[in-house]
């Protein structure tokens, strides 16, 4: 029995609602059917066993994927990096997390967007951090606001979640605002813990609906004037080529 196997039975054995599930043969459905599990699994404290092997399947697995240090990037302008790749292998000070307002992470098996990826990679004590923040918090994440939680399994040192404005129909001067809100929150969230770098994915675009043209000249413009008076790196990751292109255009 693989090390996979034995994860997928510790949260089968968490659950009575699943009914009868059987383990694939192959690595890649039975990586697909762990990933689902962690995904839909709520925020429970889990055991010292599981989390072990948990640890030891996500560190090796990232690793395999290669990870990218900061310090193999080359700024395309001052203290600015422009990097198109998996912001799960990146090691930096910190990642942001596009996240949504209830701040632990996508439930939907499988999902291509970057809060599953960073929550399935990190491993499960991320939502269970997350759940105890907002706990603490008692109400929704505000859109623009950002929290800091480890980055466990990840090569990262942290994690800064922020809610980003959600577009539908005509953008707007205070869906603008917001989304300049949620990079200056994250900015100074960093600064206030000693972190030295920082790596942007592109905040409501997407599934979010902000225009991605629009949303690259207020990322840019906000983390130029912050650079202005804080000495810290910031990384603009992209993952598909159109953003890596406007963002070309815009920097440098």
């Amino acid at each position: 029995m693989s090390k996979l196997d034995n994860l997928i039975n510790y949260l089968l054995s968490e659950r009575n609602d699943l009914g009868s599930i059987e383990i694939p043969e192959a690595e890649q459905d039975k990586f697909r059917l762990y990933r689902s599990l962690v995904n839909i699994r709520p925020a429970w404290v889990a055991d010292e066993s599981y989390l072990q092997a948990e640890d030891e399947n996500l560190t090796s697995l990232t690793e395999s994927k290669g990870i990218t240090d900061i310090s193999d990037l080359t700024p395309i302008e001052d203290g600015i990096y422009l990097w198109k790749g998996d912001i799960t292998t990146l090691r930096s000070g910190a990642i942001v997390n596009a996240a949504n307002s209830g701040m632990t992470g996508c439930y939907q098996p499988c999902h291509s967007c970057i809060d599953n990826c960073i929550h399935t990679f990190a491993g499960v004590r991320l939502r269970y951090e997350c759940s105890q923040i907002m706990e603490r918090q008692g109400h929704e994440e505000p859109t623009g606001k950002a929290k800091i939680t480890k980055a466990y399994n990840l090569p990262c040192a942290y994690v800064i979640h922020t809610v980003g404005p959600i577009v539908q129909g005509q953008l707007t001067d205070e869906h603008c605002r917001l989304l300049e809100s949620s990079y200056q929150s994250c900015l100074e969230l960093a600064v206030q813990n000693g972190i030295k770098s920082i790596a942007f994915c592109c905040i409501s675009t997407g599934v979010f609906g902000f225009p991605q043209d629009k949303a690259a000249e207020i990322a840019v413009r906000t983390v130029r004037k912050f650079r202005r008076s804080h000495d810290i790196q910031v990384i603009f990751n992209v993952f598909r080529e159109d953003d890596y292109e406007l963002y070309k255009q815009l920097l440098g």
